[in-house]
């Protein structure tokens, strides 16, 4: 697996108190092995490169009430999609290639 390269960090107990979520919240989804969490010196953060997945999964959670398991599948489901539209989107260049010979 490639590993990405860290961006900035953003400290979570900051993107708590700005969204006005529990710290528990962000754990959980740790736990569920969808976000990565980075602990420097006792403090918490997650890389920026993360922020929209993380803010997606908020949204979830609190405005349309999905429990940690919903959100779980409905990420998996999401990845699955994305990677059968690049699938399809290599072969539709395959194709092209054919149709030009």
């Amino acid at each position: 697996m490639e590993m990405m390269k860290p961006g900035k960090l953003i400290a979570i107990d900051i993107f708590c108190t700005n969204h006005n979520i529990e710290v528990s919240v962000i754990s959980t989804l740790q736990e569920f092995g969808l976000i990565e969490i980075i602990t420097i010196k006792e403090s918490q953060f997650i890389d920026a490169n993360e922020l929209h997945q993380l803010e997606k999964f908020v949204r979830l959670y609190y405005d349309l009430g999905i429990n940690m398991e919903g959100i779980e599948t409905i990420n998996h489901l999401l990845t699955r999609i994305n990677s059968m539209q690049d699938e399809i989107n290599t072969l539709k260049n395959q194709l092209r290639l054919f149709e030009l010979e």
